[in-house]
């Protein structure tokens, strides 16, 4: 195990009308060589990333918790482009450049767009099974399934260890990483504000209307098409044929989307779920290590 990573204060700048919480590392590095941007799934937060940070000493790091997540400020989801405007806006404001962003889900999905919109700012992605459907999906009538779910997840928990004792060993989360579903939990937490214990960083509702819009942002593909920087996908397991993407696990990106990239390429996990950073983060830090030291 890697030695254990400083403190990351929590830092805070308003973007869009929304106050955003990010986390920064190896600040003394900046300028020296690339910055890594990461930016996490639905349902999770900047502080998921902490196992992967950890093996990345001597860089640059910042870790954003979009809206509704973590420490930022809590909003619904009408538009995932919603969080590409919000990525577009931050990199400006921190004046983030030589970028390698690390995106997962539809964090991934936000990264592809933002950088499409500020090509100047990055010099490679790494998206992780992206949430992107066949193009058609999103010039259609057919509308994403809300995830009912994660509307009625559990809401209220006493500790992070009673969080960390309900989701050990089941569904998806019995394949995390044991310390990284320590952070998850943890840090996925905050005081609750009418009660004694805990609740979601991420509130039910909110994680609930990011899947009811998952289809809702008609201009990824632009962004695909547009950019000229190196995206490695990283895609999961794909779909059982009689159950919807999500099933299992299993991946939400069209197996096709590599080519629509023009500098694209794809690593297949045929044995790994969609939450592939939180299963191998040994493997996903030396992938972006890889990455960051590619010219």
């Amino acid at each position: 195990m890697p030695d254990a990573i400083e403190p990351a204060p929590e830092r805070r700048v308003v973007v869009n009308g929304i106050g955003l919480a990010y986390f920064e590392w190896g600040t003394e590095h900046r300028g020296s060589g690339p910055t890594i941007l990461l930016v996490h799934a639905t349902g999770f937060h900047a502080r998921v990333w902490d196992q992967i940070v950890r093996r990345l000493p001597g860089y640059h790091i910042v870790a954003l918790d979009q809206r509704g997540h973590g420490h930022s400020d809590k909003r619904t989801i009408h538009n995932w482009y919603e969080f590409v405007a919000d990525l577009v806006a931050f990199v400006d404001v921190l004046d983030l450049r030589e970028l390698i962003g690390v995106g997962h889900s539809m964090g991934a999905h936000a990264l592809i767009g933002a950088a499409a919109e500020r090509p100047a700012r990055f010099r490679r992605l790494v998206a992780i099974d992206p949430v992107i459907a066949p193009e058609a999906v999103y010039h259609s009538s057919v509308a994403a399934t809300p995830n009912g779910g994660a509307a009625r997840r559990k809401n209220e928990f006493a500790s992070p260890d009673e969080m960390i004792e309900r989701l050990s060993g089941k569904g998806s989360f019995g394949r995390f990483d044991p310390a990284t579903l320590r952070d998850y939990c943890t840090y996925g937490l905050v005081p609750n504000e009418a009660a004694d214990g805990y609740v979601l960083a991420c509130p039910p509702e909110v994680e609930a209307s990011v899947y009811a819009t998952n289809w809702s942002n008609a201009t990824i593909y632009e962004a695909v098409r547009a950019l000229e920087v190196p995206v490695l996908i990283l895609r999961a397991k794909e779909p059982p044929g009689d159950g919807g993407p999500m099933q299992s696990g299993s991946s939400p990106t069209w197996p096709g989307l590599v080519h629509e990239f023009r500098r694209g390429r794809e690593i297949y996990y045929p044995d790994r779920t969609h939450f592939i950073p939180m299963e191998i983060p040994e493997e996903v830090a030396a992938l972006i290590r890889a990455e960051a030291a590619e010219s």
